[in-house]
Order: structure tokens, then sequence, then C-alpha cells
């Protein structure tokens, strides 16, 4: 938002410096993000003239000698190359002596003629970044005045960062109300007098959009002069305000908006045949906009009707058919109420935004209209004269939002400040923001007023007291209270637990955004369930992840390019799912690696070996054996991953995730190295643990017992693992693989598990009896499930 510090100055007419101001802004939550001065330096050397007459410089095309009036300072010879100097024209002039920024005008002899000043454009002036020729003034303009005394000069052009929610200090008059609140200043109050009706020239409105639009006001004025030029000091207040004068009729509803707050448009009557509407889009509906662009919306947008037919696009823009413009006689002012909620992200939908899309995505004071048509009309019969009709207006007063009043707590106030501020300053404060205030028992009872779309908890009141009574003004004190120390839980696996582990093994932690583009997941083929955000920040941020994996792909492919050649990272973070209730996040764990297995070191002759699928499991079961838990891995087939080098990862019978090899198409498509692995599982159920028992060891030897059992080539370790613990029981401590053979001696479709289980009892030695027993018992199980056979 940016406004003129002497425009604010004459709605607070405060004391305080510029910078005492601007530092009183900040103070009060409106940031100060940029402040400009304009005219800085202009004195009486800088004034009023006007081109008597102008001729061709003898000597050079492209100049002109001016005869120029300066009022008492004379008849002045000036050679000047502006394009629009004409006789007859009024601009500003630096006489000799004058200084305009680092240079100091003195008399000079430009191609032989001399020149005794400078005729100046905006630009020179330091107001301004048009230099495409001189500073236009009106014809009325006092010559010989000084430029800125005429001009309003020295001011600055202040730019504020607001936050979303103070929609209300999109605006003069809502800058002025907080300025004079903290600084104790009489606010000066705006007086709009109704304008009394001077024709029965009316439009009929219907309102059909229900609470999107529940209230509408408009009035036409006829017989206006169009072509009227927008008076310099409103011309001049929208110029350092950062919009570029157009015409007066556009230029007055622009001006009570910056004024106000309130969007306004204004329509050719006669381009109109009524009645005026509002009503929710149809699919497939055109429009042509002020700006030329012809745009399709739908159901989602709001559209202003003229007999049914779409004429502007509510709350963003108007249309280019029923536009004003110099023919203009007759005008259909409107200013109206729409919800926010009907506003938010149309225009950025379209790749557009607009000062009233702006305001009205915020929230615009819902009882503004009429009083926004009101000094509209005021302004457009002082300068451009006209009739005006009477003020039509429809309102559904059950959907028009009505600020609700909230509780205010002395005590509460005094606990979340730290500090007691008196119940009169409390009052004060809250009055001078416009608030009604009831005293209560223990507190106060406050009525917002209807522009504070921000005020809905007790919290809102209780900030609202600190940013005026002054952050500076509350005492620093340390907080007080005893600390409760927790102990961590013993039945989890702490996330700093699983970090630690990870980085230990190599890994570097990486934060991608929740939001991704969804080509990237039809990349992935990971598009079900998938989450469209209804206002995504932008095209390439528009989907919640499914998964963590695709934006450690995207880390992973961006270090690759950058020549690194292992890369090893790892992700905690949520992944998001829709559901027909609420939308269900889940907290995972991913990692990606591409490279070599090991770093480069000089104690491995090879170093050179690739990481594969089998290192990530490593590094998965280190997880897992932090929570005492074995994992199993079962073959599996996803869209992503290189087949036969894929594996969901289950816990029991809880399925965590899966880790795979990623397939050579996507590695390819995404500029993956060629031999890159990952794997993504569920936190919870890889975290949990069973609380920590000691037991003693036993007093007892181990049983080793070797065994080699063959089995079709198509039953997996995992699988005749599984079974093998499943019959061995308690006394079963550790199983051990350590050979895999094919070739002769084993049928072509067979293969053989050697293995080693280590056996042992806590209470007492195991016998061969017990130990044979139990041998039988596997090679059994594993026979019937299995169809292994003892390798002879």
């Amino acid at each position: 938002m940016k406004f003129s510090e002497l425009w604010l100055r004459e709605l607070v007419p405060t004391t305080q410096t510029r910078e005492q101001l601007e530092a009183t802004l900040t103070a009060i939550g409106l940031e100060v993000e940029d402040s400009d001065v304009l005219g800085q330096g202009l004195g009486n050397d800088v004034v009023v003239a006007q081109i008597r007459d102008c001729a061709r410089h003898p000597e050079a095309d492209r100049l002109q000698v001016c005869t120029v009036d300066a009022g008492v300072h004379g008849v002045l010879q000036i050679v000047c190359g502006a394009p629009n100097a004409r006789s007859g024209l009024k601009a500003p002039l630096a006489l000799v002596g004058a200084k305009i920024g680092e240079i100091t005008i003195k008399p000079a002899k430009l191609r032989g003629v001399e020149s005794n000043g400078m005729l100046c454009s905006a630009k020179e002036l330091g107001i301004d970044a048009d230099a495409s020729g001189l500073l236009e003034l009106p014809a009325d303009a006092p010559v010989g005045m000084a430029i800125g005394d005429y001009l309003g000069l020295p001011d600055a052009v202040i730019e504020l960062g607001l936050t979303p929610n103070r929609a209300d200090c999109f605006c003069l008059s809502g800058i002025a109300r907080d300025v004079a609140a903290a600084t104790g200043t009489a606010l000066v109050e705006q007086k709009i007098d109704a304008v009394p009706a001077q024709s029965t020239a009316t439009l009929p409105i219907t309102l059909d959009a229900g609470a999107d639009a529940p209230r509408y006001v408009g009035r036409v004025i006829e017989g206006i002069d169009a072509k009227v030029a927008t008076p310099l000091w409103m011309a001049e207040r929208l110029r350092r305000s950062g919009i570029r004068p157009v015409s007066f009729l556009v230029d007055v509803t622009q001006y009570v908006m910056l004024e106000l707050g309130q969007p306004m448009h204004a329509f050719d009557r006669d381009r109109l045949q009524g009645p005026i509407g509002v009503r929710r889009a149809r699919a497939g509906e055109t429009l042509k906009l002020l700006d030329g662009r012809e745009v399709a919306v739908d159901d989602g947008f709001l559209v202003i009707t003229d007999a049914d037919r779409a004429v502007a696009l509510a709350g963003v823009m108007g249309g280019f058919d029923t536009r004003v413009g110099d023919g203009t006689r007759n005008v259909f002012l409107e200013a109206a109420h729409f919800a926010p909620a009907a506003i938010i992200g149309r225009s950025r939908k379209l790749g557009m935004h607009t000062d009233a899309s702006h305001r009205f995505e915020r929230g615009v004071d819902p009882q503004l209209p009429r009083v926004a048509i009101e000094r509209a009309t005021a302004l457009i019969l002082e300068v451009a004269g006209g009739t005006p009709g009477p003020v039509s207006e429809v309102a559904l007063d059950a959907e028009l939002p009505r600020p609700q009043p909230v509780s205010l707590r002395r005590a509460r106030l005094a606990r979340v400040l730290g500090v007691t501020i008196a119940d009169a300053d409390v009052e004060r404060i809250l009055r001078s923001l416009g608030f009604a205030v009831n005293a209560t028992a223990d507190g106060w009872m406050a009525t917002a007023p209807s522009s504070r779309f921000d005020i809905a908890i007790e919290e809102d009141l209780i900030e609202e007291v600190a940013r005026i009574h002054g952050y500076d003004a509350i005492p620093t004190t340390l907080p007080a209270g005893g600390a409760t120390v927790r102990a961590p839980s013993e039945t989890r696996v702490s996330d700093w637990a699983l970090r630690r582990q990870l980085v230990a093994r190599g890994y570097l932690e990486a934060i991608t955004f929740a939001f991704v583009d969804a080509r990237q997941l039809q990349a992935w083929q990971m598009t079900a369930d998938s989450l469209e955000l209804a206002n995504p920040l932008s095209a390439e941020l528009a989907v919640m992840r499914t998964s963590l994996v695709p934006g450690l792909a995207e880390a992973l492919a961006r270090n690759s390019a950058r020549q690194q050649s292992r890369v090893r990272l790892f992700e905690l973070g949520n992944v998001f799912h829709a559901t027909n209730d609420a939308p269900l996040h889940t907290q995972r764990i991913a990692v990606i690696a591409c490279g070599s297995a090991a770093d480069e070191q000089w104690g491995d002759a090879n170093g050179k070996r690739g990481v594969d699928v089998f290192d990530l499991k490593g590094d998965l079961d280190t997880l897992a054996a932090l929570a005492d838990a074995t994992l199993d891995y079962r073959a599996a087939r996803l869209p992503w991953a290189h087949p036969g080098r894929c594996a969901n990862v289950f816990r029991g019978d809880v399925k965590l995730g899966w880790i795979a090899e990623l397939h050579p198409a996507l590695c390819n498509a995404l500029d993956l190295p060629a031999r890159t692995c990952a794997f993504e599982v569920d936190l919870a159920p890889l975290a949990l643990r069973d609380v920590p028992k000691s037991r003693p060891l036993s007093r007892f030897p181990s049983v080793r017992r070797d065994l080699a059992l063959v089995v079709p080539r198509n039953i997996e370790w995992e699988a005749l693992a599984r079974s093998v613990r499943e019959s061995a029981g308690e006394w079963l401590r550790e199983l051990v693989l350590f050979d895999v053979y094919t070739g002769p001696g084993v049928g072509d479709d067979e293969k053989s598990f050697a293995m080693g289980l280590i056996l042992q009892e806590e209470s007492r030695t195991l016998t061969d009896q017990d130990v044979n027993a139990l041998i039988t018992k596997v090679i059994d199980t594993a026979a019937s499930r299995h169809g292994a056979v003892v390798r002879g």
C-alpha cells in the first residue's frame, strides 16, 4: 500500500516528524517497507511558467527556442528539446541558480542560442519516472508561483507491507485511524453528506449470488463532461499512491478506493440495457475485460450482468464493452460488497492481479458501498457536472456479515502482556480504533467496526491493546513458573535417533516442498488419492505430495548435475492423501542414494562398487534395530521400480513401505544417475518398540546346527526364514544365511540355502535329542510350505 505523507497528515494532523511517523507505523504493525521523498530541495527557483512562443532552433532539428513567461521573474528565452513543448503550455521552469538533483542551472549557449533556465519533466523534478516530455500543468496554474507550493512538495511516498489480516488499512482512512490512536491525535473525520437526487434515472438491480454478493449499490448520473481533466490534487495523490491517472471518471473511482477502501466501477449508462444483476458465471461463459483480454469463466466466478449478459468480473475487473470513455455522457456508478471467499484466487486463476481483487480477497467493509457512492457522486458533480439520480441499493440483510461482541478479561490481558494497563487506557485504545466498548465486571465486551474482519477472539483484542499501547512500553521480564521435565517415551524411537543413525551412515538430511507439480507425480505414477490445492501459490506447487521420494530425487538430480557423483539424502516429513473425510497426512522417512557404495578411500582397493538395493536394505535394517525389530522384504512390482529389484517392506503383518532401485526409464526421464536406489517407509510403525525389559544372560552354552535346504528357485529367503523362525520357536536366538548355491548337484530350477541356527535355553543345556527334534520340525515345516529337501 503506497500513499502520500501529506494526504495522511490531512486526515491525522500529527506533529511527528517523518522519521517518527514511519517508526510509529512500523511499531503498530503497519511495517514501512520503503519511503521515497519527492521534490526534496526544490526552492523558490523552480516556478510555474508558460510558453508564449516556440520557434525551431536554427542549428538543431530536435530543439526549439521558447519564449517563456516566468511571472515576476520576467520573460526568458529557453532552449528546449521536449517533444511536447508548445505555445500556451504551462510547465515547471528551473531558473538560473536552481539546483535540480546534482545539477545547478547556469546560463548556457546551446548550438549558438542563449538559454536562461530549463523547462523540466516530472523525472527531472524527482516526482515521477516519466521523462517523455515536460510536466504539463493545468491551464489555471498561477504563473511565477513556486512549483513546490503549487504541487505540495516536498512530500514522501510511504509504502507499507501490510499483513493479510489488516484489510482495513488498504485505504488512507484506515491508516489514519491507527495513527491517530497510536499518537493520541484527533482524527479529522470525513463528513460525507448524501447528494440529493435531481432526476428519477435509475437501473433496477437483482442479486442472485446469495451470501457471495449480499449488497449492491448503484447510481445514474446524467449529462457529465467526461473529457474534463482530472484535478491536479487528485492526480498527484493517485500518482504518489502508485496509480497513473487515466481519465477523470476512472480516476474518481480509484481515488475513492484509496481514500475509503471501497473498490468501485463506472459503466457507460448508454451501453447498458438493464437490469443490473450479480450471479454465478456459467460454464463456458466468456467476457472481454477492460484490458482487452477475453477470458473464459466458470461457476467459481461472480459476474455483473446487464439483462443477464455478463459485462464485468465481480470484484476483479470491469468489462470492455461497457467502459467509460471521452464520449460518455451518462454514467452508472456501482459499489458492492463481495464475500472474500467468493473472490479469493479468482484473479490469480486468470493470471492477473487487480487493486479491487486484492482488497475484496481480504475483506471490505460491508457498510461502505453507499458511502463510497455518495463520495464519488460529490466529486463528479464538483468537477464534471451532471444530474444525479437516486441511489439504488439492494441488500440481503441476513447474509451481510456482522461483527460479534468479543469478551476481553482484565486478568487475561495482564497475564498475556505481563503488565497491567489502566482500564481507562484500554477503553481509550479500543474506542480510538472504532470499537464499541461496554465495561463488565471482569473486563469489557468490545464489538469491532464492520471494517475489521480480523477480530474474532479475545487474543485479537489483546493484540490491539498491545500494539497501540506500544510493545516498547511493555517491560522485559523473564518468564516465571516451574518447568516440567518429561522423560522421553521408551515405547517409540525418537525422530532424532533415526536422524542420527542415518547421518552416521553417511546420509545428509534434505527438506523439500510439501507442494509439488502435478506433472512430477504423474512421472512417478503416484497420483492416486493426490490432494489438489484450491488456491495454489503457482502451477508448479498445485498438489500436495503423496511421497517424499520424488522431491528427494529432484534434489539428487540437481546435486548430480553439479559434479557430485556420490549423493546420499534422507528426509523425514509428511505425505498427504485425499480421503472421503478430512485429508490424511502420514509421517514417513525416505532415503535416496546414487554413486559408489563407499566413499573414496585408500583402504578399499576397488572402491568403485555402485550402491545397490542391499546397501539401502542394510541402512533400513539399522533403523529397525533401534526399535528392536526385524523387517521382512517381499518381492513386488511397482511402476517406478526396476523389475526384480524391488520389495515391499513389512514389520510382522504391517506393511511399512517399499525399497527399490529406480526404473531405468524413470532415471533417464528425470536426469538421474543410471543406478539410483531409494526406500520410503511409514515412520510410526517403524519407530514403535516394546518397553525394554532386562533379563539375565543364560549360564548355559548355545548350540549351532547348520542346515542346507534345497528349494525351488522362485522361493525367496525371507519366506523360508519366516518358516524356520516360526517352527524353531523360542530356542532360536539367531538365524544366519551363509551360502546360496546353484550349480552341479542341484537341479536347474532349484537353489540351496545354507543356514546356521543358533539355539539356546535359559534354564538348561540343550541335548542332542532336543536339537534333533527341533531340526526335524524345521525340515518338516520347510518341506510342507516350500517343498524344501535337505541337501545331500
